[in-house]
């Protein structure tokens, strides 16, 4: 392990607490947690089942703006439930504030915009490696949910959605987890736990596979690497948002398992073999997302880190 790893500024934040939370607990607690915070978002459904009179056929034909409108709604109630319940427990028994998460003031904006970024060229380096071989074509779809069309409610809608989606999976995970077994046992054990978390609490997900699963995994340590290297959750937060919202409202796709079906940019389609562009499960179940992720690893790993040459040259 390099010495970012072992000694992280996210490990001290974590200490500026009057205690830790054992792994036990944090295994339980995160566990419901996760339970807990998506019954925030049952009022959300409930309404639109109410809205397409409790049918299935009624929910597809709901127009794609209000479709959309519900899961940005879904997404930013229940998630955002999960950013405060995390809170709510560092406040009152861990004793010390949000930012300790990881959300230190310093190099927020360029943080955020960076993660942004990246995570479009990684998940669009996924497309195109399936497109390199032929393996994704465009989709005949309702025009009304593609392209300039639903290009409104992409962005204004379900992109605040995903945001909040993508930050509230990193606090628990990366924000938290990471961070607190890594301060209380060892840094390995955080950074494996937290990814074995992330993986298994997509376990649930429709169309799950072997390979879905590893590649779950393979994102969690990369998150991890992510948030230890800029010993910061700002950019690992953005670029766990935008790479879902990628995959189902830019390219179509669907996001670990699940066809968000309310309005993409570009509609796509797989048809290459299930075991390079996921299948059902999305680009997430294949070897294509399996091969960004290794690279983007590596480069978190072997990049110099200009932060730490510079502070080492002023120590020396």
């Amino acid at each position: 392990m390099t010495e970012w790893m072992i000694q992280n500024r996210l490990y001290d934040l974590a200490r500026q607490g009057r205690r830790l939370t054992p792994w036990w607990g944090v295994f339980v607690l995160g566990s419901i947690m996760l339970f807990v915070s998506a019954l925030f978002g049952l009022p959300v459904q409930v309404v639109q089942m109410a809205l397409a009179g409790f049918s299935e056929e009624g929910l597809a034909a709901q127009p794609p703006l209000l479709a959309g409108l519900f899961m940005g709604l879904l997404l930013a109630v229940s998630f955002g439930g999960l950013i405060l319940l995390v809170w709510l427990w560092i406040w009152l028994y861990e004793k010390r504030p949000f930012s300790t998460l990881g959300f230190e003031r310093g190099g927020a904006l360029m943080q955020y915009g960076r993660g942004l970024l990246l995570g479009l060229l990684a998940f669009g380096g996924s497309v195109g490696l399936m497109s390199l071989f032929g393996w994704v074509a465009p989709e005949a779809s309702d025009p009304e949910r593609v392209g300039l069309a639903a290009l409104g409610g992409i962005l204004l809608i379900l992109l605040p959605g995903w945001l909040i989606q993508g930050a509230a999976e990193e606090v628990l995970t990366r924000g938290w987890m990471l961070p607190v077994l890594a301060a209380r046992y060892r840094p390995w054990i955080g950074i494996v736990f937290s990814s074995f978390f992330f993986a298994i609490m997509h376990g649930l997900n429709p169309n799950l596979s072997l390979l879905a699963l590893v590649n779950l995994m393979l994102y969690g340590l990369f998150a991890a690497l992510y948030a230890l290297r800029e010993e910061s959750l700002w950019g690992i937060c953005a670029f766990h948002s935008v790479w879902n919202w990628a995959q189902g409202n830019l390219f179509g796709l669907a996001v670990s398992g699940q066809n968000t079906g309310v309005g993409t940019l570009f509609d796509l389609m797989e048809t290459g073999p299930d075991w390079f562009t996921g299948g059902a499960f999305g680009p997430e179940g294949g070897l294509a997302v399996t091969l960004v992720l290794l690279l983007s690893s590596a480069l978190m790993v072997f990049w110099p880190n200009r932060r730490r040459l510079l502070l080492s040259e002023q120590t020396s």
